[in-house]
């Protein structure tokens, strides 16, 4: 083993794999790996089924004969995904819960892209990382090494969300149930929308509206000061008259046309590169089944304003740009659908999937100092436009 890769644990690779690796990474068959150093990724990790995030950087030599020209850099991403069984939080679902859970989480999904034909189907304008290579362990663990991208920097501009949703149509139109399968199988996932219904079920239903309805809740100093600073006294009421309606909600999604999409398409995982800003580096795939037409959307609009990086009253417009970019990739691709029926598939699943999660609860016993109170501030906005806006379909 390299004494350098032993941050990656069971991932370290031998000399022998470790040198495939880069000649794969480099395209050189003959690249003789130097200095490799391992980094781990500074960024949040919220899935369960996400182990650790990340980086190799190193250098090549190659048998060039010209000594300026033979050594380059390269870099690769890893990606660890595990069970949910092994995350650290299970015991925060409850035990009867916990099996089910565990069974529902798919944490070999984004393997079983880079083993599918998906790359073939995406549009112009959309690829996968190229993935180097794949490890799956006996323990219900796995590791994808993967192209590290190199991203564009910056906020995007309006122009990017308008042609991520157009791409986003034309995937939609090209994965019909009738023209396409699962990427990962699983019994008990034919039905439409069994992804969504399990997560509303259990995120929104069990955790997060029984919070709203807790008048304590709203007595915490932090989310008390927040509300009255933002001024929105009705923000509890019309969320809960909102939940009411969630099941309805539910039943008038499994009614629209339906088919496979990214199921996660936040501008967080529409990677833009920095040597091709018109493309997306497309990765962490979801909530692989069938869902109501125009789901992508709701994760393309709020991911940048979950995230605190794009402003909650920018949303409106934002939203009807995406939805005429949307229904324009569809027909692109022979998918023909009212815009009605995108709308309430779009804006419902973003009432399911977002909208009582948006105020972030599990924080609210942090001390409230000026950052955390801008924070819950402007989570409130958030949570206000995005009530608002579903509230126009459903």
């Amino acid at each position: 083993m390299i004494t350098a890769l032993e941050p990656l644990g069971r991932d370290a690779l031998s000399e022998d794999d470790f040198a495939a690796l880069v000649r794969t990474i480099t395209g050189h068959p003959e690249a003789d790996p130097g200095e490799v150093r391992v980094e781990p990724v500074d960024y949040p990790i919220g899935t369960p089924s996400t182990e650790a995030l990340l980086r190799l950087f190193g250098t090549a030599t190659l048998p060039t004969g010209a000594p300026e020209t033979d050594t380059i850099a390269w870099s690769c991403f890893v990606k660890k995904f595990q069970s949910v069984r092994h995350w650290a939080f299970l015991e925060m679902v409850p035990e009867p819960l916990r099996e089910s859970f565990i069974q529902n989480v798919p944490w070999q999904l984004e393997i079983a892209v880079h083993r599918s034909g998906i790359a073939g189907l995406l549009p112009d304008g959309m690829r996968l990382p190229r993935a180097y290579r794949i490890d799956l362990y006996d323990d219900d663990r796995g590791t994808l090494w993967m192209e590290n991208v190199d991203q564009e920097p910056g906020p995007w501009p309006i122009e990017r969300f308008e042609r991520a949703a157009y791409l986003l149509g034309r995937l939609s139109a090209r994965r019909q149930p009738h023209m396409v399968e699962p990427l990962l199988p699983r019994d008990g996932m034919a039905a439409p929308g069994v992804a969504l219904r399990y997560y509303t079920n259990g995120r929104v239903m069990r955790a997060a509206l029984p919070a709203i309805a807790d008048p304590e809740t709203w007595r915490n100093p932090l989310l008390a000061t927040a509300i009255c600073n933002v001024g929105d006294h009705r923000l509890r009421d019309d969320l809960l008259e909102l939940g009411a309606r969630l099941p309805a909600v539910l039943d008038g999604l499994d009614a629209l046309p339906q088919c496979y999409q990214h199921g996660d398409a936040s501008p967080q995982n529409l990677l833009v590169p920095k040597e091709n800003p018109d493309e997306f580096v497309v990765i962490d795939w979801g909530f692989d089944c069938l869902q109501a037409v125009g789901f992508d959307l709701g994760q393309l609009l709020i991911g940048l304003a979950h995230a605190g990086e794009l402003a909650p009253e920018a949303l409106p417009m934002i939203h009807k740009l995406i939805l005429k970019a949307f229904m324009k990739g569809l027909a692109e691709d022979g998918m023909h659908v009212t815009e009605e029926q995108v709308l309430y598939g779009y804006l419902g699943s973003l009432a399911a999937r977002a909208t009582f999660t948006a105020l972030p609860l599990e924080q609210i016993s942090q001390p409230g100092d000026a950052a955390t109170l801008a924070m819950f501030e402007d989570r409130v906005v958030l949570t206000r436009t995005l009530v608002d806006l579903v509230s126009t379909v459903v």
